[in-house]
């Protein structure tokens, strides 16, 4: 296991955490902060996973595309 959350500002022995993964898990983590904030996939009750996996993709390239 790697630690990836880093220490609070006034620690006073620094311990080391991986920079680039608390990136990636910050992005990760405010995609799915996005997907919730919309009504339409937080209560969405779909017939199948189809086309439930498929709104939710259509909803992260549109995140995707104004965030870029």
């Amino acid at each position: 296991m790697e630690v990836v959350i880093p220490p609070k500002k006034n620690r006073k022995m620094r311990r080391e955490y991986g920079k680039d993964l608390y990136k990636h898990r910050h992005l990760v983590e405010n995609a799915f902060l996005h997907l919730r904030h919309r009504q339409g996939i937080a209560t969405r009750y779909a017939k199948n996973n189809t086309s439930f996996l498929a709104a939710v993709q259509i909803l992260c390239i549109a995140l995707w595309l104004n965030i870029s």
